[in-house]
């Protein structure tokens, strides 16, 4: 068995972005957010791959992959959305191993939550992680807290279950990428993997620092979810009484906008455009939550504009002390205290524009090409197709039952037909 397995990695020892048998898998594609458009330089680097996805909507993400050979998965038929997808979480365990990618020669993934599962056979499988899916490991106890008692009891077990399939799913993948320091310990933590950090890309290119006046208003760009937090700053800008320009949508979008006074604005979702037009004449853009990267934290830098963020997680990569933001801990008032002594005026928007080059599309690009083919040589080295696992990992509990239950009861429903299965076998 060994012998074919090298024969066909010495065939992917050339340039690996010439790989023809290549699929591309992304959690799930309904919009356009900072994990897709990392995908989306992904796709750039593979143009001939083939892209695997549990749910795709082609209008949510603005046609960017609609010249694509988009795969989706059974939940499809369900017609679910960027607003109601999260109620199906139990079932995307059995979407994505419902995909058979054991035709291809290689496997990029790009995963936030279950990407990083999907079943390739020999196929080489680098999983590119933005972190490991949040409510089941790092949000799990503020998830739980949340809730009410029953409600709070079925999310417990369910997430019990999910984190005994998501370790066991973790060993698949021959070689792991992290987005930052962040997302690397927490691979090593939940999953006993090491992994290498490449900062996701930023198309520094689409911003240029406003050549006249800036704005009064502060800016936020953000999925409006709980975790980011959005809370602390609108109620930070009602007290100040300054402009807050806040840019995106998500479930926390109306509790939100009713806790928003007279000065804070809430856009909902817009154009690039319009994004880059906030940015360019912003005093300063907001960070409220501990992102594991936090794309727009660079994009800022990016428009020539300074940052203030909570001084945690990715942003401790990405934004220099006193030079191109400034950090802060707390709460709405600390928050505003750092809003009050922070003077944008003394930010030189060239030295933001010099850190924001940092994380180009090209330095992805390289970065992503030479794991690829490093982790081509270490399966090769293997000989057997099985990933070199650089941990010891022992399964506690076996995966299966989840995913087993879950496709039993979509076939007894008749939403589930025959597998995908790669069309050049």
């Amino acid at each position: 068995m060994a012998t074919p397995i090298l024969k066909k990695r010495d065939d992917m020892s050339g340039d690996v972005t010439d790989i023809q048998r290549v699929a591309l898998v992304h959690d799930f594609l309904l919009d356009v957010r900072g994990a897709e458009r990392v995908f989306e330089e992904l796709c750039e680097i593979w143009p001939q791959g083939d892209i695997f996805t549990t749910i795709y909507d082609e209008r949510g993400t603005e046609g960017r992959f609609a010249q694509r050979n988009v795969r989706s998965s059974f939940l499809q038929k369900l017609h679910p959305t960027a607003r109601n997808f999260r109620t199906l979480l139990p079932l995307y365990p059995a979407a994505i191993e419902s995909f058979d990618l054991s035709g291809y020669d290689l496997v990029v993934s790009s995963s936030s939550a279950w990407a990083h599962a999907v079943r390739c056979g020999d196929a080489v499988h680098v999983s590119y992680c933005h972190n490991p899916f949040r409510y089941a490991w790092s949000e799990h106890d503020a998830t739980l807290e949340r809730r009410d008692p029953i409600s709070r009891a079925v999310l417990r077990a369910m997430f019990d279950r999910w984190r005994q399939w998501d370790r066991a799913a973790a060993q698949r993948p021959a070689r792991y990428v992290a987005n930052s320091a962040v997302t690397q310990q927490r691979i090593a933590d939940y999953f006993g993997r090491d992994s290498e950090i490449v900062h996701p890309p930023v198309d520094v290119d689409r911003f240029c620092p406003s050549p006249g006046e800036l704005g009064q208003h502060y800016a936020i760009v953000s999925e409006l979810m709980s975790h980011k937090q959005i809370g602390v700053a609108i109620e930070a800008f009602n007290r100040l009484r300054r402009p807050l320009v806040i840019i995106g949508d998500g479930p926390a979008a109306r509790r939100l906008q009713r806790q928003a006074g007279p000065t804070v604005k809430l856009l909902g979702r817009v154009s690039d455009a319009v994004v880059e037009r906030t940015l360019e004449t912003a005093r300063a853009v907001i960070v409220t939550a501990v992102e594991e990267f936090g794309i727009s934290a660079v994009e800022a830098q990016a428009a020539g504009r300074p940052v203030i963020a909570r001084g945690a997680g990715g942003v401790l990569e990405t934004v220099i002390e006193g030079e191109t933001g400034h950090f802060w801990s707390g709460g709405p008032d600390e928050l505003a205290r750092a809003v009050l002594e922070f003077d944008d005026a003394a930010i030189d928007p060239k030295a933001c524009r010099a850190q924001a080059a940092r994380f180009s599309g090209e330095r992805f690009r390289q970065s992503m090409i030479g794991t690829v083919r490093a982790a081509i040589a270490q399966q090769s080295i293997a000989g057997d197709g099985s990933p070199v696992l650089s941990r010891s990992w022992t399964a506690t509990a076996a995966p299966v039952p989840m995913a087993r239950r879950s496709r039993q009861a979509l076939a007894t429903a008749g939403l589930i037909g025959r597998a995908v299965r790669d069309p050049h076998r």
